[in-house]
């Protein structure tokens, strides 16, 4: 009897422990160039009750209550204008475009505009960019692909919509 009631004690503590299990995203190659852009992925991911991070460099760890609550505070953090080379961000739609307005980037400082830069650069057909520092939007010239776009700045770190 005891033997039961003691099996019986600890299922409970294991299924209990289990439900309340932390959950952890790490994501790499996330744009963090100044203290603003800690900042800002800081404000991001707090918004979201159950949620804390650590940012260090390029590296954001992301720790919840739970899974969905990982998942919603990674979500908050691609809506913050960061994304990391794990994240899941909207899709675009592969169209071939000659201007596109992309609105949401973390755009603090100049290396964040360098970051665009690099990434606009990186995308075959694209010719110009207006990005600046503080802009809430920006606008892409040329003849590319706005999937393409999407991509490039999720490879330097970036998230945002694009239209």
């Amino acid at each position: 009897m005891k033997f039961t009631i003691l099996s019986v004690l600890f299922a409970s503590l294991a299924l209990t422990l289990s439900a309340q299990a932390e959950a952890t995203i790490k994501l790499t190659g996330v744009h963090n160039c100044c203290g603003k852009c800690e900042k800002g992925i800081q404000a991001a991911v707090t918004k979201v009750e159950g949620a804390s991070v650590v940012a260090e460099k390029d590296v954001v760890t992301i720790t919840a209550k739970d899974e969905a609550t990982a998942k919603k505070a990674e979500a908050s953090l691609i809506a913050g204008g960061y994304a990391g080379k794990e994240s899941v961000v909207p899709t675009v739609a592969d169209a071939k475009v000659k201007s596109a307005t992309v609105s949401g980037v973390h755009l603090c400082c100049g290396k964040c505009v360098t970051a665009v830069e690099k990434a606009v650069k990186s995308v075959a057909g694209a010719t110009s960019h207006t990005a600046t520092k503080g802009a809430e939007s920006f606008k892409v010239e040329g003849d590319f692909s706005k999937a393409a776009l999407s991509s490039a700045l999720q490879k330097n770190g970036l998230s945002g919509a694009i239209n």
